[in-house]
């Protein structure tokens, strides 16, 4: 235990900080990290290096290279482009190359371009100083100092809206330093002008006093936020350090150190639940920590080093090593602290006497008399999560499995998840994969964004292996990570098409999730056509494979697919992008051969193209719908009576052709009514157009025009009984009875008298109606009477007839006892018979 707290550092009351070896660094760097702009990603993330050029030669073009934080190289390109001023990364791990010009290129892990954007042109004009990547909840964002001293910033770069901000009063010259600020939602810039302060939002440009600054602090000449923008760092010309919070109200502390020249670096060491918080500057040789108290922590440093601020401490490193120095957790040091009597360091010796000798007794009813056992199994897996060596994990772990023995229900998901987290975490940070993250790093990350890095890095197997050992749905792990690795197998030039599909089948199958249009997107996108068709051979959906095949000019196989997929909507998509992608008569050609897509088009034409319709029957010879068309067109689209008559003589010689005699001979009679109807109109003065034939004479009988009803009657042979259907129904209409009572005589009626006897009894004209009662047929004589309300006739007609059902129709009408009596006597005489 005393060789394990040898590198502890104490800084303050109860705070200890050590450096923790991550790797040794294999990459052989040709220059120092002094010569190079230098960008490392938090969480473990990658680092990338460019040259700074101090050639005057303009050919020689320093290389671009990035590394895994173990220092295997991943990518390396020479640059051709304009000088770049700074690097950074994004949240999403993508690199960010500010260049003199203002312009933005962003490149991924692989230095594979992705793309660029401009940060305005008052940047291209005045040029870029100085530049800073920060990141907050919006996204990533980029802060400019251009060559007129002023400040534009973008804070997410995603959906890119640049700011200007106010102007420093009397700035001449660049701040000394300078950096980012994010203060409920809003972000803001700090700058340091010699001895004065100033912030800068959106609108105002201020001066700030901090609280508590000493008199002789002098100028400022470096400045450092931490990880949550919590907390803010000066240092001065004097070597006197100011610590606070980044509202700028409250002092957390202040140092005096020995240096004077401000620090290469400097950075916030904080972890979550300690009240110490600590300061880290880096000089040439010499790394000083500075704690809330006059106290300090210095280490040397061999070679130059670089530092990455981390959620929960620093990562330094340098040509040959990359450490993390870190305040040590409570837990550890209970556990580990010299002479503990902590329940955690109980349960560790009482389990390492256990196998070795009797003592572990001793040491458990220690801890079970002040009921901590739960308490020291707690430590135990807290201060496991926080190491680094596999050997200290298990020797906790073992130590909090034995304690949990003699514990009743105690649960055992904390164990058994920590178990699972730091297997995932040893995993990761090995050094072929070299992705150091720390346990609260890693709870911070989440499990999915630690997948899309290690997909972001190709490393598909570990990430397959760490789904199905946490057990992660489908859905949430390995289809995601198998649809990313086949997007990234179609790159892959050395493979045949069939291979590639063949392959990417074989391993992806059914697989829940996974989407092939997508997968031969991305082939398309890498100009491999033939491939993407066969990928989507595979995709059951037929809604993701047509747009695909529509974007690759595959059109008559989109509309073949399609058509398979029964979907109309899909189907009239394919038709529309044909019709605009083709010539007229290619368009028609192609859905010659498709008559499911014909049909279909004919039935949006009708709706929306009519003009189209009719040649689509032309090309066709099909004589029968261009009648069709020509009659629907007379009445949709013709206003005037000629044009009308027109598209009917046009209808006449379609069906003719078409041998459809009956049509053809309608639609003449249509005409000629038309004509008839227009002259109708223009002698009386009435609306006679767009009449059937029936209103017509109708309206005619209403008008006393008895002469011209009777003309269409026999011009078009209207069957008599229709025409006297309609000659009564008009005659009682319009009142006219004595002319009923007339064309009643005028010959025999075909449609017998009843009718008009229902047609005066319902315009309530009985008088009218007992005239035309006795003339009905003898069938039909009691309903006539029964309608006049004539009870004595329609009893005498029903014993005439000797119907007994007509007999029982009147009784039940009857009110009359002696009608009644007759009427059963009648037909009791029947029933003798």
């Amino acid at each position: 235990m005393d060789c394990y707290t040898a590198n502890w550092d104490p800084l303050g009351e109860a705070a200890y900080y050590r450096k923790l070896p991550l790797y040794s660094m294999s990459w052989n760097l040709r220059e120092d990290l002094q010569d190079c702009l230098v960008a490392a990603a938090p969480y473990g993330g990658p680092i990338a290096l460019l040259k700074t050029k101090k050639e005057k030669s303009p050919s020689s073009r320093p290389p671009l290279e990035i590394y895994t934080a173990s220092g295997v190289l991943l990518a390396s390109i020479l640059w051709k482009n304009s000088p770049v001023v700074h690097l950074g990364w994004t949240t999403s791990e993508d690199l960010l190359c500010v260049q003199e010009d203002g312009s933005v290129l962003v490149y991924s892990l692989f230095c594979e371009f992705k793309k660029c954007f401009s940060m305005g042109n008052e940047v291209l004009q005045n040029r870029v100083l100085e530049a800073k990547v920060f990141h907050t909840e919006y996204g990533t964002g980029v802060a400019i100092l251009t060559g007129a001293h002023r400040f534009i910033i973008a804070t997410n770069i995603v959906d890119l809206k640049l700011r200007r901000l106010p102007e420093v009063p009397g700035l001449q010259k660049p701040p000394s330093c300078w950096t980012v600020l994010c203060q409920d939602r809003v972000t803001i810039l700090l700058l340091a002008v010699g001895q004065d302060l100033y912030l800068l939002d959106n609108t105002t440009c201020s001066l700030v006093t901090l609280p508590g600054l000493s008199p002789q602090a002098g100028a400022y000449l470096r400045m450092a936020v931490s990880f949550n923008y919590r907390y803010l760092a000066l240092f001065t010309d004097t070597g006197y350090i100011w610590t606070g919070k980044t509202h700028l109200k409250e002092k957390l502390g202040e140092f005096m150190c020995e240096f004077r020249a401000p620090p290469k670096q400097m950075a916030w060491c904080t972890r979550s639940r300690s009240k110490q918080r600590a300061v880290v500057m880096a000089w040439d040789r010499r790394l000083l920590v500075a704690g809330n108290t006059d106290q300090c922590v210095q280490y040397p440093l061999d070679e130059d080093s670089y530092l990455v601020p981390e959620l929960d401490g620093v990562r330094i490193f340098s040509r040959s090593t990359h450490e993390f120095l870190h305040e040590i957790p409570e837990a550890s040091q209970e556990i580990f602290r010299i002479a503990s009597m902590a329940p955690g360091a109980l349960l560790l010796e009482a389990q390492k006497e256990y196998e070795e000798s009797q003592k572990a007794d001793e040491y458990l009813r220690e801890i079970k008399d002040q009921k901590l056992l739960p308490e020291a199994v707690r430590q135990c897996i807290e201060a496991a999560s926080y190491e680094q060596e596999p050997g200290i994990q298990k020797s906790l772990l073992r130590a909090a499995s034995f304690g949990k023995c003699f514990i009743n229900n105690f649960p055992p998901e904390s164990f058994v998840q920590t178990c699972r987290d730091l297997r995932v975490l040893n995993a990761i940070r090995d050094y072929q994969i070299g992705i150091p993250l720390s346990f609260d790093q890693y709870r911070q990350l989440t499990i999915e964004v630690l997948l899309d890095r290690l997909v972001l890095r190709r490393l598909y197997p570990v990430a397959i292996k760490i789904c199905e050992y946490l057990r992660l749905s489908e859905f949430q792990g390995i289809s995601r990570i198998l649809a990313h690795w086949a997007c990234y197998k179609v790159q892959q030039k050395d493979k045949s098409d069939e291979e590639v599909a063949q392959a990417i089948n074989q391993k992806l199958g059914d697989t829940p999730g996974i989407s092939y249009s997508e997968i031969a997107t991305r082939a398309y996108e890498c100009g491999r056509t033939e491939l993407a068709i066969k990928l989507l051979e595979y995709e059951p959906r037929s809604g993701k494979q047509v747009p695909l095949l529509l974007k690759m000019r595959r059109s008559q196989l989109a509309l073949s697919k399609a058509i398979e997929s029964g979907d109309t909507d899909l189907v009239y998509t394919v038709i529309l992008h044909l019709k605009n992608e083709l010539n007229r008569g290619s368009f028609f050609m192609t859905l010659q051969n498709q008559p499911v897509a014909l049909s279909l088009y004919r039935q949006f034409c009708k709706h929306q193209e009519l003009d189209t319709l009719k040649d689509l029957y032309n090309q066709d010879d099909d004589h029968q719908e261009l009648g069709n068309f020509h009659v629907r067109s007379s009445y949709v689209n013709e206003k005037r009576i000629e044009g009308r008559v027109s598209s009917l003589q046009n209808a006449v010689d379609e069906y003719y052709k078409a041998k459809n005699e009956f049509a053809a001979k309608a639609t003449e009679d249509q005409i000629k009514l038309l004509r008839i109807q227009r002259r109708l109109q223009d002698d009386v003065d009435k609306p006679y157009l767009d009449c059937s034939l029936h209103d017509t004479v109708y309206n005619l009988i209403l008008d006393g025009n008895h002469k011209r009803a009777e003309q269409l009657y026999r011009d078009f042979k209207i069957p008599d009984k229709r025409f006297w259907w309609l000659k009564i129904n008009a005659l009682a209409e319009q009142g006219d009875w004595e002319e009923m009572e007339k064309f009643s005589k005028s010959k025999k009626s075909p449609v017998g008298y009843l009718p008009f006897v229902e047609v005066c009894m319902k315009h309530h004209n009985r008088h009218e109606a007992k005239k035309f009662a006795p003339r009905v047929a003898p069938e039909q004589r009691v309903k006539a009477f029964l309608l006049v309300g004539d009870l004595n006739q329609a009893a005498d007609a029903a014993i005439e007839r000797k119907n007994e059902g007509e007999m029982n129709l009147v009784l039940s009408k009857c009110s009359d006892a002696t009608l009644a009596a007759r009427l059963n006597q009648a037909k009791a005489q029947l029933g003798k018979k």
